[in-house]
């Protein structure tokens, strides 16, 4: 993975879908809860579907700061580049 920008769109389809939203609705600083409404399930349900799509792990410690698209975009260029 060598640009996270290359993944951008597909992330956001895959909150997408599980948020009940189109990709055109979410924006990149869009807050998961307050905005798209996604609860805990849901953001869980993201995690998982990232770490399996991008076969990274994302640390437990970094859940609770996954609040927009922007904060995943960040994270999984983070994990990547290690």
């Amino acid at each position: 993975m060598s640009d996270i920008g290359d993944y951008k769109s597909e992330i956001k389809k895959l909150v997408a879908d599980i948020a009940e939203k189109t990709p055109e609705e979410i924006t990149d600083d869009a807050k998961f809860s307050e905005d798209l409404g996604i609860d805990s399930m849901m953001a869980l349900e993201i995690v998982a579907s990232i770490e399996k799509k991008y076969k990274v792990v994302i640390p437990e410690g970094e859940i609770p700061n996954i609040r927009s698209l922007q904060n995943i975009y960040d994270l999984i260029k983070k994990l990547v580049s290690k």
